[in-house]
């Protein structure tokens, strides 16, 4: 078999390119290992609702993740309630204003709660500071415990870190994880830019955050339906073990080893996680196989709970969208989200079932011991932190576990150069291209940047 373009991974990358290429005309074939397409975009079925288990939504204020939804005719919604809480310190307090847990308002951050005296002495020391020479590069957490001190980054910027990479902050590449933050600290105070960045008081009209009605999940097969309406094929169960040179085209094999089915095509576009992708270019660029095997992956799980309405009266009336968990406060979890809160649909689908949904997350890079641990058993934990949270004692009615294996790949101090090296590799090979998540970013919109890039370089 012979295809003009093979896009190898079926989650929010490969759909975008093989979505572009389809539109453009190609003969495109997209291939995924799993019995099903989306990757971390997946939908499941809770107390009758189908709701994310997965992702449940992505940044407003960059336009490809809900332009993309829109011109495959999805309904974007932003959130309902917004109000985030943090759980520290034996009390759940206000979020103050951040850029990535770094306080853009100290009158905010002072009547929170979260850090002590003297850690909040040491905040406000912060504008005499110089500006900060930071060099090639430098972690989150070691730019800001300079600036600001450790209790920042133990109290606000882990749980932040937390959420986004599911990382550690003194691991993870400023220049890559946060490069505003670089540029504000190579100008001067953090503090004084962050109150001019945003002002008490000030309103914005643009969402942070945007969602779908019936959930971040419903854009992959979306994108799938439109794929094939354009004339590209998708297959699932569907394992690239190989990939090499075949003239001026590729050779892919294709399927179990003990029928392995040979595929050749005039480009690939390669849309899969770090480790298979660094597999694949062993042959082809394996310079860039090289420096993608060093990207390390953090695993997380997420527990989806389902409550009868008149059980949980005090939750329902609940004006918080959820609460982030400090690591240093030694919690199970490291977050939970108030679905049924947060997202008008989904309490509207939940009350017609009489009940409510929420989820809470557990897992960080590092935190593989825990996330060993059985369904029942996370479950377990998640009771009994929420319990101690909101003083949620009731018993749900239904729950869903979502593991997640290696799903976000972590950014280490480096990691745009490790980037740019390869994708020198790659450009190396023509008709050649990489996307997805371990390049420009984690989110939705920069995920689908990354494809549009990649379909751009087998398409020049």
């Amino acid at each position: 078999m012979h295809r003009d373009v093979v896009v190898v991974g079926g989650g929010i990358a490969g759909l975008t390119a093989a979505h572009e290429l389809a539109l453009a005309g190609r003969d495109v074939l997209l291939l995924e290992a799993a019995p099903r397409i989306g990757g971390k975009l997946r939908s499941h079925e809770v107390a009758g609702v189908v709701v994310d288990v997965g992702a449940e939504a992505m940044l407003n204020r960059r336009p490809e993740g809900v332009d993309l939804a829109r011109a495959v005719g999805l309904e974007v919604v932003h959130p309902a309630i917004v109000s985030s809480r943090l759980w520290t310190r034996g009390a759940l307090r206000p979020l103050p204003r951040s850029l990535m847990g770094v306080p853009l308002d100290l009158e905010q951050l002072a009547a929170s709660g979260i850090l002590d005296a003297a850690a909040l002495a040491r905040v406000r020391e912060e504008p005499s500071l110089p500006p900060s020479e930071i060099g090639d590069d430098i972690s989150v957490g070691d730019l800001v415990d300079a600036r600001l001190g450790p209790a920042v980054t133990d109290l606000l910027v882990e749980p932040l870190l937390g959420g986004v990479y599911a990382g550690r902050a003194r691991r993870i590449s400023a220049r890559a994880g946060v490069p505003q933050l670089v540029a504000m600290a190579e100008r001067g105070s953090l503090l004084e830019q962050g109150a001019a960045l945003a002002p008490a008081g000030a309103t914005y009209a643009a969402p942070v955050f945007a969602g779908l009605t019936g959930g971040m999940g419903t854009l992959p097969e979306v994108l799938a339906a439109a794929v094939r309406a354009a004339g590209g094929e998708i297959r699932t169960d569907a394992t690239v073990r190989r990939l090499e040179r075949d003239g001026a085209g590729f050779r892919l094999v294709v399927g179990p080893t003990t029928a392995p089915e040979p595929i050749t095509a005039g480009a690939v576009v390669l849309a899969t996680p770090p480790a298979p992708t660094a597999r694949l270019l062993g042959e082809v660029a394996p310079l860039a196989g090289a420096a993608l095997g060093a990207v390390e992956t953090a695993s997380m799980a997420i527990v989806t709970l389902a409550f009868a309405i008149d059980d949980v009266p005090d939750l329902a009336a609940t004006e918080s969208s959820g609460f982030l968990v400090p690591p240093v406060d030694g919690r199970r979890i490291k977050a939970s989200t108030f679905s049924f809160a947060k997202w008008a649909w989904v309490r509207e689908a939940g009350v017609s079932s009489g009940v409510l949904h929420l989820r809470t997350s557990l897992g960080r890079h590092g935190d593989e011991v825990l996330l060993q641990a059985p369904d029942e058993r996370l479950v377990e934990l998640s009771r009994a932190d929420l319990r101690e949270a909101v003083g949620l004692r009731s018993r749900p009615v239904d729950t869903h576990v979502q593991r997640w294996g290696g799903g976000l790949p972590q950014y280490a101090v480096g990691h745009l150069d490790l980037v740019a090296r390869v994708r020198a590799a790659v450009a190396e090979v023509p008709g050649l291209a990489v996307c997805g998540a371990a390049y420009d970013g984690v989110g939705i919109p920069a995920v689908i940047s990354s494809a549009r890039t990649a379909v751009a370089r087998v398409s020049g």
